[in-house]
């Protein structure tokens, strides 16, 4: 009889050894992934069950009936929730819209050789590293209708200001929340923007200066379609960033006045941290992630079908 030859230990080393460090990266990188996976997986697992019960913590501390699709009903059928939504689209689509068109204006003065970039680019990136309930705080302020200074600039222009106030306004309120945001958040697409388009090879632009190509021409033929992808992932990563606007609804409207301002994650936070009802929020949190996944895939998939890579 033959018997089997087995490996020895010393020969199994070499292998293993091989397979460690062929996939190194993964296994480093391992330990984070399945943390966030379970942070993010739990979560929405949970609020998926809950979304199919009545449960208000004001009731009792236990789910107390199963209700179905109850209240996913509720939730779409609420004037509250279709303001919000309303709201928020407003917000990520006109918000991410004008802080692309400013940041990129900007990243492209950024880069002249005027005296005194270096300042202006180390200031610039300031408003982004503010807390954003701190820059509410700031804004609510500066739009004080007793004397803010937002309010008397534009008395000073000669343009109407409502008489409660531009916050207390249905007609301003909005589109003063989305001048904060614009004001915090541009600077971020200037400075991407900016690093991106350093990276546009010298060569390329001194061609085409050559051969006479406008400003605008370089621009729209050469210099956007270089930084393309960036452009891409960087708006998507905002938009989905306002989706989830919050701290400065609370500290500057609460919502208000009536439902002007309202916001989904307000109205999350309204209905699950004040109201207490983890069903109807938990129903409202599925709504909200199914909507965002939809649109960003959609962005994605027409963004990105004729990329190759």
């Amino acid at each position: 009889m033959h018997s089997g030859t087995v490996a020895s230990p010393q020969a199994l080393a070499p292998a293993r050894k091989s397979f460690v460090l062929q996939n190194l990266p993964y296994l480093l990188i391992a330990p984070s992934v399945v943390m966030l996976l379970a942070l993010i997986a739990y979560p929405l697992l949970f609020a998926l069950k809950s979304s199919f019960y009545f449960w208000n913590l004001q009731v009792g501390p236990q789910p107390l009936a199963f209700v179905g699709f109850d209240n996913y009903v509720q939730a779409l059928n609420a004037f509250d929730f279709r303001a919000a939504l309303t709201n928020t689209l407003i917000l990520s689509v006109v918000g991410t819209a004008i802080e692309f068109g400013l940041g990129l204006a900007i990243a492209l003065v950024l880069l002249k050789a005027l005296p005194g970039m270096n300042v202006v680019r180390a200031l610039l990136i300031l408003p982004t590293t503010i807390a954003p309930i701190v820059v509410g705080f700031l804004f609510r302020y500066l739009y004080d209708p007793g004397g803010g200074l937002v309010t008397w600039v534009l008395q000073s222009l000669s343009l109407p200001i409502p008489a409660e106030g531009i916050l207390g306004s249905p007609s301003t309120a909005l589109a003063a929340i989305l001048f904060v945001d614009i004001w915090q958040w541009t600077p971020f697409f200037a400075i991407v923007l900016y690093a991106s388009l350093l990276a546009v090879p010298d060569e390329i632009i001194e061609a085409a200066t050559l051969d006479r190509a406008s400003a605008w021409t370089i621009l729209m033929r050469i210099k956007l379609p270089l930084i393309r992808r960036t452009a891409i992932i960087i708006v998507m990563l905002r938009f989905m960033q306002i989706f989830n606007t919050f701290d400065t609804v609370l500290v500057l409207t609460r919502g208000g006045p009536g439902t002007s301002t309202r916001t989904l994650g307000y109205s999350l936070y309204e209905q699950g941290l004040v109201n207490f009802n983890v069903g109807l929020v938990s129903a409202m949190t599925w709504i909200t992630v199914l909507i965002v996944n939809i649109i960003v895939a959609l962005y994605v998939f027409f963004a990105f079908r004729n990329e190759e890579w």
